[in-house]
């Protein structure tokens, strides 16, 4: 079940809405997230993005949450029936096969006239590109900051692991120290 506070062409924060979770089958106000760095992901168990999506999405996961990322992950089933289960099936590979312990929201609409109210505002805020602003396919990804505001747009083929470096600066953690070079020998 939806709930929509923001007005259509309304561009504040992504963080007005309530979606239905099936991490405890409750209404989930997105306000709870802010202050946190948010991931949001159209997830689906059946493409052959999953695995690797899946496994970098759960790494980032247990490495940054207690700094303060939130991944939320909300299946889809629009993109060649590749999200067929019930939500529970979903969420049961998701957390069995991966290990995934962030929230897994109820399926829903990414494109079309059932578009889900935070896909409505994500792609509102954030367009496609030439391509228009549908979403393309399984695990297209936004990256949110902590006032809800929609700060980048990734592919669906944009692996997790290389939008790490985004999300720690968004989060203020000081960037990895670059490792040291080997000792060179003197010139001879």
């Amino acid at each position: 079940m939806f709930h929509w506070d923001v007005v259509a062409g309304d561009h504040g924060s992504c963080l007005k809405h309530r979606f239905r979770t099936n991490n405890a089958g409750e209404d989930v106000d997105l306000s709870v997230y802010k202050g946190k760095v948010l991931l949001i992901v159209n997830v689906a168990s059946a493409c052959g993005l999953t695995k690797d999506n899946y496994t970098e999405l759960t790494g980032l996961y247990n490495g940054l949450r207690d700094k303060g990322l939130e991944i939320l992950a909300f299946p889809c089933n629009q993109f060649g029936g590749q999200e067929p289960g019930t939500n529970e099936q979903i969420k049961e590979f998701a957390c069995s096969r991966f290990k995934a312990e962030f929230p897994i929201f109820d399926k829903v609409d990414v494109n079309g006239p059932n578009t889900a109210p935070v896909y409505q505002f994500l792609k509102a805020n954030k367009g496609g590109g030439i391509l228009g602003d549908s979403i393309k396919w399984n695990f297209g990804k936004f990256l949110v900051d902590q006032e809800g505001n929609v700060v980048e747009r990734y592919a669906p083929t944009t692996s997790p692991k290389s939008i790490e470096e985004d999300i720690v600066r968004l989060i203020g953690m000081p960037p990895a120290p670059l490792p040291e070079a080997p000792p060179q020998a003197p010139p001879q």
